[in-house]
């Protein structure tokens, strides 16, 4: 299923300045009826429903600053209306067991996996984010930000209690060609995702641009 998140968008009702959530409350309620029913499914979202966290904090920072075009603040966690209402289609009592979620829309590459805290039995809940064909970030900046984000936002830190995912365990996979402490692959490129017959995933992967290739692992 690829998400609509142009024309259904949720106005914020506080600030017309502030960002917008990417979907309304009636179009999250039409996909949660779509997923009714189904083992597995893959979700196509253009941005990530589950962002670098300390990369969203400085998004809302420049958001009550006024300046949200800045640093591009639209994305899921944005508007709490849109996040709340995301965040239930997981917990619904018929959603599928396996969750498969594509994005980009950022200038690096990561994978994660979510789990609902304290439900054994939740759906597993993978995130493949790609970074575009051209455009990277800047090298310096994301390798800061992505051991600062690992330190402040690890699984168990008591950060997450205060961000809108606080009930789900996020745990990020490590590139192959990772140093210590990285999570986020910093090369333009494609991801690669393979399935098995479950239509669950069993590896991610990414193609760079120099013809090189990287897997994500579990540690």
């Amino acid at each position: 299923l690829v998400l609509d998140t142009r024309t259904n968008r949720w106005r914020s009702e506080r600030n017309e300045k502030l960002p917008s959530g990417l979907m309304d409350w009636e179009s999250i309620t039409d996909l949660q009826q779509q997923l009714k029913g189904r083992e597995a499914v893959i979700l196509v979202t253009p941005a990530p429903v589950f962002g670098v966290k300390l990369i969203e904090a400085i998004q809302r920072i420049f958001t009550a600053l006024g300046q949200p075009l800045m640093v591009d603040a639209e994305n899921w966690m944005a508007h709490g209306g849109s996040a709340y209402a995301l965040m239930n289609l997981f917990y619904h009592s018929k959603t599928p067991t396996c969750f498969s979620l594509l994005s980009g829309d950022v200038h690096y590459s990561f994978v994660y996996k979510v789990k609902l805290r304290g439900q054994d039995n939740g759906p597993d809940i993978w995130q493949f984010t790609s970074s575009g064909l051209k455009n990277e970030f800047p090298a310096k900046l994301l390798d800061f930000f992505d051991r600062l984000n690992r330190w402040l936002y690890s699984p168990y830190s008591p950060l997450n209690w205060f961000t809108k995912r606080k009930d789900m365990k996020v745990t990020p996979l490590k590139p192959s060609s990772a140093d210590h402490g990285e999570r986020l692959l910093n090369k333009a490129g494609v991801g690669l995702l393979s399935l098995n017959e479950e239509g669950k995933p069993v590896r991610f992967q990414h193609l760079g641009h120099d013809g090189s290739l990287t897997s994500f692992d579990e540690e």
